[in-house]
């Protein structure tokens, strides 16, 4: 009996190693789909969200009470609710009304509540999963608060996101002020994740703030065994990223990550400018109702057909 019990923990031991873990880097509404797509595999699904927000209610609370960027997190949340709850709805309910509340998110009220507690906020992450029930790990790229800047060609700097999607050029380079260190659990995963997603989203304010991590990158380029995905949006940016194309974009994450090359790029129809070098997936993602969102069906079944060709 003792060596049947044996060789079946031996058997779902295997059977869990084989499940290839997955690491998708981004933020806004783009991630939190991606991630709601990959909740319905068995494999260990991780999410590593931006914190460099400044607009809306996360700007506010930041600009009043410091912390990290909670909106592109509680976004991710919100998106994996599958179990409708009162947690649930307290979570997402926003405020309305002519005070200080109005328009305030209360998951961003109470995320900033327990980080000044001193949660730490990977930790007040984990306590909002467990309550509602949500399996898929979100680690925030770093704890630490951090701007997002922009140096133009003349060389004036432009701080904050919203500022930064407003501009009608191009930008030189990012910078993260400061230079805050990455989440260490977000490296581990990437250092031992077997699939890499990047995006869909906005390019220089969701995906790239991740990606100029040094910590970050590194692992991203030391990770050579894992395939790297680029999903590409469905819909012309505007703002300074209207203005970049594919290429552009590629070879801005490919410089971040130390010229750590992508291997395929997702999207709905083939570009013919880009290198032969990238192997391009085309599939039709838009969502019947929103054709600029990526449907999370459509996301799951790519991700399947990507899985099993190892």
């Amino acid at each position: 009996m003792r060596l049947k019990h044996l060789i079946l923990y031996k058997h779902l031991m295997n059977k869990i190693k084989k499940r290839k873990s997955i690491v998708a880097v981004g933020g806004g509404h783009g991630l939190g789909r991606v991630l709601a797509a990959l909740s319905h595999l068995d494999n260990p699904i991780t999410g590593i969200v931006t914190t460099t927000d400044n607009g809306g209610s996360t700007g506010r609370i930041r600009a009043c009470q410091g912390g990290i960027a909670w909106g592109d997190t509680r976004n991710c949340i919100n998106q994996l609710i599958t179990e409708p709850s009162i947690g649930s709805l307290l979570f997402e309910y926003r405020f309305k009304g002519n005070g200080d509340l109005h328009n305030h998110n209360l998951g961003n009220l109470i995320l900033t509540a327990l980080n000044n507690l001193s949660v730490r906020p990977l930790d007040a992450i984990n306590l909002i999963r467990d309550l509602l029930k949500i399996s898929v790990k979100i680690i925030p790229m770093s704890e630490d608060p951090a701007d997002l800047k922009a140096q133009l060609s003349n060389g004036r700097i432009i701080s904050g996101e919203t500022d930064i999607d407003e501009l009608n050029e191009i930008t030189e380079h990012l910078i993260i002020d400061p230079l805050v260190k990455a989440t260490k659990e977000g490296v581990c995963a990437i250092k031992e994740a077997e699939l890499i997603l990047i995006g869909p989203g906005s390019f220089l304010t969701s995906i790239m703030p991740p990606l100029l991590l040094v910590e970050i990158s590194q692992a991203l380029n030391e990770n050579k065994t894992a395939k790297l995905v680029f999903i590409r949006n469905l819909k012309e940016e505007k703002g300074p990223a209207s203005l970049m194309s594919l290429n552009n974009m590629l070879s801005w994450c490919e410089n971040a990550m130390f010229q750590r090359p992508i291997d395929i790029v997702l999207g709905p129809d083939r570009d013919e400018n880009l290198p032969n070098r990238y192997h391009q997936l085309v599939k039709n993602l838009a969502s019947a109702k929103s054709p600029w969102r990526h449907d999370r069906e459509a996301l799951l079944i790519v991700f399947k057909e990507i899985l099993s060709k190892g």
